[in-house]
């Protein structure tokens, strides 16, 4: 038997790379160039891993890259060397990277109807960087990157605002981002693109393929209440 509990929206969570910034193949090239001096077959299994695992921390892919394909382990010195190489090739290119069709102009149009917060795999300090540059920091009542893993963002989000479970929603387009919704017990949005199509299939998702639909999107979720058991 469900018990039907009404949507209230007062808050979207979002993710960055890819919903917000066409950015996600900017960082798989990243990856790849890095892993290139190793050879052609380690490099695709990294690419292979990072694809099928959006939204994780790059210092932890590092530690499991180096561990599992090269059987080294990385020093704490070693892991922020990679990191900064990282953000090296990453972090203008993401700044320069178009938005996600519709994105900036829900945001600019509803930032005074919701909460808007971030939640994302990025160091937290660059993503505050990014959000700067790209000039849509002010939107955001809060942003959150790593190292923190982003179901303790949303624990946070929600706990900080005194924010219900029909209150918020995730905007986001990772495993790591479906599963941040169902540890807190809010809906997600997926957005879906050419690297996570297989993941729509292990779950029940509202999917979209850009978010020039966003607010049609989520006035219909307003009408239809979540169901818990």
């Amino acid at each position: 038997m469900t018990n039907k509990i009404e949507i209230n929206l007062k808050s979207i969570i979002f993710d960055f790379d890819g919903v917000i910034a066409e950015s996600v193949n900017i960082k798989t090239n990243a990856f790849e160039d890095l892993y290139k001096p190793f050879g052609r077959e380690i490099a695709k299994k990294v690419i292979e891993h990072h694809k099928t695992h959006g939204g994780i921390s790059r210092f932890e892919k590092f530690k499991l890259y180096h561990k599992e394909f090269l059987g080294i382990k990385l020093t704490n010195p070693q892991i922020k060397d990679l990191a900064n190489q990282f953000s090296e090739l990453v972090v203008q290119k993401i700044i320069d990277a178009p938005f996600v069709s519709g994105t900036l102009e829900f945001i600019k149009n509803n930032y005074n109807n919701y909460d808007f917060h971030i939640s994302t795999g990025t160091p937290e300090n660059e993503i505050k960087i990014i959000l700067d540059k790209k000039n849509i920091r002010n939107y955001f009542k809060s942003v959150y990157g790593s190292p923190t893993l982003k179901k303790d963002h949303v624990k946070t989000i929600m706990s900080e605002n005194f924010y219900n479970i029909n209150e918020v929603i995730f905007v986001g387009d990772a495993e790591s981002d479906i599963q941040a919704a169902i540890e807190n017990g809010i809906k997600i949005i997926f957005r879906t693109h050419s690297d996570n199509l297989f993941l729509p299939k292990r779950y029940d998702l509202i999917e979209v393929e850009n978010l020039i639909n966003l607010e049609k999107v989520i006035n219909n979720i307003n009408k239809n209440p979540l169901e818990k058991k």
